[in-house]
This record gives C-alpha cells, structure tokens and sequence, in this order.
C-alpha cells in the first residue's frame, strides 16, 4: 500500500475516529493522508465533483483515483490493502461473530444521537429507554460469545475499532442528559466491554473536552454544521480552538447560550 491514500474528513467526526484507530492498531498512520473539510461552509466544488455531489464524510480516494464511501467499508478496505496481518478476524466463524457484533452499532449510534439532539424535555426516558435496551442487547451478546471479556476476542479488534469512538462521542450524553448505565447485572458486561474500548491506548484522538465543546449544537438539535437560531457561530467552527473556549451550559433545554458566551467571538 503506498502513502497516497487520501481520506477527506470532518474534525471529530467518529466515523473518521475509526481510520484512525485502525491506523494506529496496525501502526501504519504514515499510510493515510487526512484532510480536514470545514462542516460550517460550503463543500468544495472539486470534492463534490469527486464524491458526485454526496456531502456525507469520510471518503477515501485511491492511488488511482477512486473514490471509496461509507466508514465501515472504508474500514475493511484498509484493513484488506495495507500489509501485515488484517484487524478483522481471519477465522470464518470468528468474524462472523465480531460482523453480528458490529450490525448492532447503526440502531445504537442512531439512539444516541437521536437521545442528544431531542429538545422536547418529556421524550427524554423514552430516548434514555431506547438507548438502554441496546445495551442490553450487546450485553448479552457478549455474555454469549465472551463471558470473560474484556474484549470480543483476545484484544482490541474489529468490533472495537467500530464502537470506540461512539462511545466516547456519547460523552456528551453523560455531560448534557446526565446519561450513565447503570450499575445493574443487565449492562455488567457491556460496560466492561466499554471501558477497555475507550481506555485503550490507540483510541486517544479526542478528549472529552473537545467532544462537549464542540458537540454543543447537537445538544440544541442542530447537526452537521448547522446554526443554532439566535447564533451566529457553529460550535463546530475551526476558530477560536476549543481549549480556548469555556465550557457550554450543561442545561441544555433552557435554550443557547449566546456566540459570545461560548468563546466563538473571539
């Protein structure tokens, strides 16, 4: 595999998160360019024309030009294309198992995201519900295939890499709703399953800090870039550098907090 693999990515983004972990799993983070698109402005006229006028990120362009979309199939191409032995496992059986394990991550990731852009303070436990139950479901998955755990299999694989960072994104469940599981014999397993994933050392890209800054306007029910009414700013804005800015407002169904209060004026 040569070095010039192109991948176009939002900042944080965790569909991008999972290249990167991937990456760093199979020590090959010199093998991938990353370039950084600005979700508060418009696409690029020349990455449209690559993508066919799609604006949904990632996307990796081959050395010959192609054009790749889809995180999860980004994923298993690299996994494929780079040398060494691939992250996936290689027994049929095996990755049959970590395949049934990752189907799941589309209703979860949709739950969460759904729980954290809800404005309406009543639907809140029943967001919260939704969420829960599919904790449980993963919980007695890996009861079934990995009692032991902590991971899947042996280590950090596959199914890891494409959870991770979903469950460090929802940190801002746990700094906006107030979200933990709880300590109960039904999400036991899960939550160690959780832990390992995000204290693993290849999965450091981002920080809680920078998730809840810049996540705000997902808490308010604007996504992908889009402006909170009454603002002028994204949170998602390259400028000034989330370190820079101070914490938003936790209560999140009281209403924005002003561009300026959220250091975006500066």
């Amino acid at each position: 595999m040569t070095e010039n693999h192109i991948v176009y990515h939002i900042p944080v983004c965790p569909f991008s998160q999972r290249l990167e972990i991937l990456l760093a799993l199979r020590g090959r983070q010199d093998e991938v360019e990353f370039r950084v698109v600005d979700i508060t402005k418009p696409r690029d006229p020349e990455l449209l024309a690559k993508t066919r006028g799609t604006t949904a990120l990632p996307i990796l362009e081959t050395p010959d030009g192609r054009i790749i979309k889809e995180s999860l199939v980004i994923l298993r191409y690299l996994d494929e294309v780079m040398e060494g032995a691939p992250l996936r496992r290689t027994d049929p059986a095996e990755h049959a198992i970590e395949s049934m394990l990752i189907t799941r991550e589309g209703p979860f990731t949709m739950a969460g995201y759904l729980f954290v852009m809800n404005q309406e303070q009543e639907r809140r436990d029943a967001c919260a519900d939704k969420l829960l139950s599919i904790y449980r479901d993963m919980n007695d998955f890996l009861l079934e295939h990995s009692p032991d755990g902590p991971f899947l299999f042996d280590g950090f694989g596959l199914a890891e890499t494409v959870f991770t960072p979903m469950f460090k994104r929802f940190w801002f469940l746990d700094y906006y709703e107030d979200f933990q599981l709880p300590d109960s014999p039904e999400y036991h397993r899960v939550s160690a399953w959780q832990h390992a994933c995000m204290s693993h050392e290849a999965t450091g890209q981002v920080s809680r800090e920078e998730i809840i800054k810049l996540y705000y306007d997902y808490a308010l029910g604007a996504g992908n870039g889009a402006l909170v009414e009454g603002r002028s700013v994204s949170s998602f804005a390259f400028t000034p550098h989330w370190q820079d800015r101070p914490w938003p407002p936790r209560e999140k169904y009281a209403g924005t907090a002003s561009d300026e209060a959220l250091g975006l004026l500066g």
